[in-house]
């Protein structure tokens, strides 16, 4: 007999199984492991699922110019749009002997850091940033350049993975010539399986939220999900929590009409601070035969306890409690089981429900017409 686990109710008031029952989907790759032992030190269930990688450009021959731009004609204000960037930029500089001529050049800049990662990036290299942007969006970015007149001045834009025409165009609107600086690119991730593999979870509503800590990797998803990106979105307009680090990570899903949580500080621990204060708020709560039941991502609380289900028995219990007290036949919830199941399947998943919960009566047999909850 296989020993099943269950969290009890008193441990799980405790902070460390705020997320058990849930599981969480992580695009993020270079602070993938940081972001991960953040949620699984919480109870979650984590699947790793790089969208992109960052691929250095130190040799490129678009960067070099670029910096050789700024130092012909130094810049008037220098973006330092990620701290990634900014270190990358005086490391390549510095193999190419310009590291000195281009400090001097961005020390005598106003210099605008876009979030606190490149304050500090900015601020370890021994400079100065002169302004931030209280929401670290590119919008508040450009309007305060706006603000201070930047009609024939010249703007350093260091790039965050990829061209931002929207924000260069804004600003050259504005009267300014804008050096667009690359210092990174997003690739594809080597191994896009786990990334496959998420879209279907996605799909499948096994996973409870994604997280995304740039905005490029969304794109990345759906363009992994290809024909099934419609299904994606409609998963994450409902049952899947979407959660982004900041409002720029947030704007691409935001144009597809997903609604995001954000954390009010662009930081991993906040962001998952932000997603256990969202994902017990979203679980669905009964009062079913005497018993307290409340359904989380791949378990069940029952009586305060937290009971761990497979996901054929977990999907009829979803189905169950989305109609309480209404009777679903075997053919009804044959749909909410995976694909390839039949009738036989449903009765397998009802008994392994059962005994999954251990709480008697919540599983009620209509005779000759299927299974309910009784409210």
């Amino acid at each position: 007999m296989t020993e099943r686990t269950v969290i009890t109710a008193a441990a799980l008031s405790e902070p460390a199984a705020s997320l058990s029952g849930f599981t969480v989907g992580v695009t993020a790759d270079r602070r993938r492991d940081e972001l991960a032992h953040l949620l699984e030190s919480r109870g979650a269930r984590v699947v790793i699922a790089p969208a992109l990688r960052i691929v250095p450009i130190a040799d490129d021959a678009e960067l070099k110019a670029a910096t050789r731009a700024c130092l012909d004609t130094p810049p008037d204000i220098v973006l330092v749009n990620t701290g990634i960037g900014m270190r990358g930029w005086l490391e390549a500089a510095e193999g190419w002997g310009l590291a000195e001529p281009l400090r001097a050049v961005l020390a005598g800049a106003y210099l605008v850091a876009r979030g606190p990662k490149a304050r500090a990036a900015v601020r370890a290299a021994g400079l100065h940033d002169q302004w931030s942007p209280e929401g670290e969006s590119y919008e508040e970015v450009a309007d305060h350049l706006r603000s201070r007149g930047i009609s024939g001045l010249t703007v350093a834009m260091q790039l965050h993975g990829e061209s931002q025409p929207e924000y260069t165009e804004a600003l050259e609107q504005a009267g300014a010539r804008v050096i667009e600086v690359p210092v990174y690119r997003w690739a594809a991730p080597t191994d896009p399986a786990p990334l496959h593999r998420l879209v279907d979870l996605i799909t499948a509503r096994l996973v409870d939220a994604v997280t995304f800590t740039a905005a490029p990797a969304v794109q990345a998803l759906l363009r992994t999900a290809g024909p099934g990106s419609d299904a994606v979105l409609e998963a994450l307009r409902g049952d899947v929590l979407a959660a982004c680090v900041g409002p720029v990570t947030a704007a691409p899903l935001r144009r597809h009409n997903v609604p995001v949580v954000t954390p009010t500080r662009a930081r991993l621990s906040s962001l998952v601070r932000t997603i256990v204060d969202e994902l017990p708020r979203r679980a669905l709560s009964l009062e079913v035969a005497g018993h307290s039941l409340t359904l989380r991502g791949h378990a069940a609380i029952v009586d305060g306890e937290l009971r761990p289900l497979a996901p054929a028995p977990m999907a009829v219990l979803r189905a169950l409690a989305a109609v309480p007290g209404r009777v679903l036949s075997r053919a009804a919830l044959l749909h909410a089981l995976p694909r390839g199941a039949d009738e036989h399947a449903v009765e397998m998943a009802v008994a392994r429900l059962r005994a999954g919960l251990s709480a008697p009566g919540v599983i009620q047999t209509v005779v000759k017409r299927g299974y309910r909850l009784p409210v």
